[in-house]
């Protein structure tokens, strides 16, 4: 089983329900003929330290195999300590590794208009975590959506939040990462 703790980037946040990347991605299980089901535990507006309180719930409910940590973004947008999201997603990815899941954390990228020191820092936590803990990582969930040439065309009039065309690039991101952990944890649990 695969969780997903994100935020409204996982939550189909705008578009019709089964159009997110977390939906498609049960079908791509499906279609490549592996065993296994989804939970979005994804909620709008989600923090990392929102994830960390619900995320020792979620492990004891469902004990997933694979965890996908999707959160940060908010963290940025509100403006809270770099070091604070960096501490909450190391807790998650501990947590999910001590109750025997794989982890993957999907990373994000702030538009220039925050600054280039933190835009960078930001960025480069997501790696600095997955690193530390051994966690895979996806360095960029919405490569070939926000940075694209069409990218005007895969956002809804927020700006912020992906339309459904969007969703599919962002499982073509995921995928490659995820399929080995997945793989990995059906061999494991046999």
């Amino acid at each position: 089983m695969i969780l997903v703790v994100g935020d409204s980037l996982s939550a189909e946040y705008g578009i019709a329900r089964g159009q997110g990347w977390v939906a498609l991605l049960e079908q791509r299980l499906q279609r490549e003929g592996l065993r296994g089901t989804v939970v979005n535990a994804s909620v709008s507006g989600d923090t990392t330290s929102g994830g960390k309180a619900r995320l020792p719930g979620l492990l004891t409910r469902h004990r997933p195999a694979v965890v996908v940590i999707e959160l940060g973004g908010n963290d940025a947008l509100r403006g809270l300590p770099m070091s604070a999201t960096r501490q909450n997603l190391t807790d998650m990815a501990k947590a999910a590794r001590a109750a025997g899941a794989r982890v993957l954390i999907a990373g994000m990228q702030l538009p220039p208009n925050y600054g280039k020191a933190y835009a960078e820092e930001f960025a480069a936590s997501f790696a600095q975590v997955a690193k530390a803990e051994g966690a895979a990582l996806v360095p960029f969930l919405l490569k070939n959506v926000a940075d694209g040439p069409d990218a005007d065309l895969m956002f809804q009039p927020d700006r912020i939040h992906p339309t459904a065309q969007a969703h599919s690039r962002i499982l073509d991101n995921v995928w490659p990462v995820l399929k080995p952990l997945v793989v990995a944890a059906g061999r494991a649990r046999g």
